[in-house]
C-alpha cells in the first residue's frame, strides 16, 4: 500500500463545547496518512494520476474554516469521510490535536483510521 503524509499542518477553526470556544477560533494541528487509491502516479510522474496534497489541504482549510464542531473526534471522521469520499482514498488515519488546550499539556487529540488497508 502507498500512501501520502501531511505532518503538523494547522488550521484555525471553531472547536469546543464551551460558549468561548464557540466564538474565538483556535490552532488544531493535523497529521494525514492518505492510502493512494492506485500506483499509477508511481510510473507515469503525471500529477493528474496523484492525490493532490495542496488540493487536499486547500479543501480541508476552506471546510474546517467555515462551521463549528463540538468534538475532536467529529471533526477528525468529517475529514477522514472527505478523504474517502472525495478524493477516493481507500485508507486513511487522521490525527487532529487542540494545541495547549489543557495545562501543562503540548496537546490533546483524537486518532482515528477509517477505510480498508489493502
Amino acid at each position: 500500500m502507498d500512501t501520502i503524509f501531511l505532518r503538523e499542518l494547522k488550521i484555525d477553526t471553531l472547536i469546543g463545547v464551551y460558549e468561548w470556544e464557540k466564538q474565538v477560533p483556535q490552532t488544531l494541528q493535523i497529521d494525514l496518512d492518505i492510502a493512494l487509491p492506485n500506483s499509477l502516479a508511481c510510473s507515469s510522474d503525471n500529477i493528474s494520476d496523484a492525490l493532490d496534497y495542496a488540493e487536499i489541504v486547500q479543501h480541508l482549510k476552506q471546510v474546517l474554516t467555515s462551521r463549528h464542531f463540538n468534538l475532536l473526534e467529529a471533526l477528525a471522521e468529517h475529514i477522514a469521510q472527505i478523504l474517502l469520499k472525495d478524493f477516493n482514498a481507500p485508507w486513511v488515519k487522521v490525527k487532529v490535536a487542540k494545541l495547549q488546550a489543557i495545562r501543562d499539556s503540548k496537546m490533546v487529540g483524537i486518532c482515528i483510521e477509517r477505510g480498508q488497508v489493502k
